[in-house]
């Protein structure tokens, strides 16, 4: 069998009615939207519903796979502790996806439970599932902070499981949209908001699912959805799979974006093979990237490739721009994979005999010792953006007025704390934005005061 339909599906707590008590028929269209999808997978009668959620276990590098016989759950949080559930689990496929993942070197398992009980995100969907059918085993997922294209592979082994171990399965992806559609939402308006969401409603409505891995993750950070990785998981489910696609509902009233669309699997189709499309469509992209990278940055990439695949650092070689021999400054080497950044490190004055040297010293150090995220493997090289940030000179001043977010970096400073954020970076928008994720980095209150610095960059592509 196999994965035999998929949902996509929002997840506000009020939509059930001992949580809304009426404020839920403010969003009716999903209400119904929801029923609609509970007596579709009644008629399924899937023997396995896969579930992923955002408010599982999630951590940076790894997916979470509930382990153990089932969990429980309810909505106590919300006010409505009567309104409970318990599921039990797929063992056998949650095994057999663990010992995929193992077989694959893909980070995904059951390490690291944190939370045994049943999340919202989960709980949601699965009220509605439950009033037309309950005759299943759950598989529930959490998601990562890996690219998206991990998360999209991470759904191809989900697919591949449940054939092998011939599951009718159905895939429900929990997530909802921007939430960030109106002033008085939960995160106020942003213009990024409408925008994710109309694209989002789209590429689900009309299963074109490509699409979900060009956004960026600065797009979606600015967007502020909880959903993206979720539906990324379950277009790689579909791989290869033609599908028929329905939008059924589209809401946002309380400045958050809930959507519902379905898919039921017709059969095999090559043509959808979106994952080899879009690894040959950046490679392609790469490099063009490669073949038009200045002096600056082909130095910064030489250096980590050598560094990653023998360990060793390069000496400064022969035949640079003269200016990178004889001109002393600070430079930031920020690498990216697949728009998401890799790592970042850099010196805010000169600390070696050359710009050169400086490029070699902190493209080696952002390739292997940025704390934020594990060295990069030779398997990673081929899927690498590089910018070299050659900073000018730094000086006081008096008020964030004298700030511009695209010309100027900030220097922040508090007693021996001190924070940089180089200038014109995607999603910062506003010089208060610049100045307080530069607090952050430095671990400075954000009601403090502090000293100002700025500076201009050359950036090198």
């Amino acid at each position: 069998m196999g994965i035999t339909a998929a949902y996509m599906v929002p997840h506000p707590p009020l939509i059930v009615p001992e949580v809304g008590r009426g404020e839920e028929k403010k969003i009716q269209n999903t209400v119904d939207a929801y029923h609609e999808l509970g007596r579709r997978i009644g008629e399924e009668e899937p023997e396995t519903i896969v579930l992923i959620s955002p408010h599982q276990t999630m951590y940076a590098d790894y997916f979470h796979i509930s382990p153990g016989q089932g969990a429980m759950g309810d909505f106590s949080r919300f006010g409505a502790a009567q309104e409970h559930m318990e599921v039990s689990y797929d063992t056998e496929f949650v095994k057999q996806l663990s010992g995929l993942a193992e077989e694959n070197n893909f980070p995904a398992g059951t390490l690291g439970e944190k939370e045994i009980d049943l999340d919202h995100g989960t709980m949601v969907p699965l009220y509605f599932v439950n009033k037309y059918w309950k005759n299943y085993r759950l598989v529930r997922i959490g998601l990562s902070g890996l690219p998206f294209v991990n998360h999209y592979e991470l759904g191809m082994f989900i697919s591949e499981t449940a054939e092998a171990l011939g599951r009718k399965a159905v895939l429900i992806a929990s997530g909802d949209l921007s939430h960030c559609l109106k002033e008085d939402g939960p995160y106020g308006f942003r213009k990024e908001g409408p925008k994710y969401d109309k694209a989002i409603m789209d590429i689900m409505g009309g299963g074109n699912f490509l699409h979900l891995l060009d956004f960026s993750e600065d797009f979606c950070a600015a967007a502020g959805e909880c959903g993206h990785r979720s539906f990324v998981i379950l277009a790689g489910a579909l791989d290869k799979r033609a599908v028929k696609s329905q939008s059924l509902s589209y809401e946002g009233p309380f400045g958050v974006g809930y959507g519902i669309c379905s898919y039921e699997v017709l059969g095999e189709e090559a043509s959808r093979n979106f994952m080899e499309q879009y690894v040959q469509s950046q490679r392609k992209k790469l490099a063009a990237i490669k073949e038009g990278e200045d002096s600056y940055v082909c130095l910064a990439r030489n250096t980590v490739e050598e560094y990653v695949l023998t360990g060793k650092k390069p000496a400064v070689p022969q035949g640079l721009l003269e200016e990178m021999y004889g001109t002393k400054a600070g430079v930031f080497v920020s690498i990216k994979k697949q728009g998401r950044l890799r790592g970042c490190i850099g010196t805010i004055q000169s600390v070696y005999g050359s710009v050169a040297q400086e490029i070699i010293e902190n493209a080696v150090s952002a390739a292997s010792k940025d704390p934020r995220f594990h060295p990069i493997t030779p398997e990673e090289l081929e899927y690498l953006t590089i910018t070299v940030d050659v900073l000018g000179e730094t000086e006081q001043i008096d008020s964030p007025g004298e700030l511009d977010v695209e010309r100027y970096g900030v220097i922040v400073t508090k007693g021996g704390k001190r924070g940089l954020l180089l200038p014109n970076l995607e999603g910062v928008d506003s010089v208060e934005e610049q100045i307080a994720i530069a607090k952050q980095k430095a671990g400075i209150p954000l009601e403090e005061e502090v000293f100002l610095e700025r500076f201009e960059v050359v950036r090198h592509f």
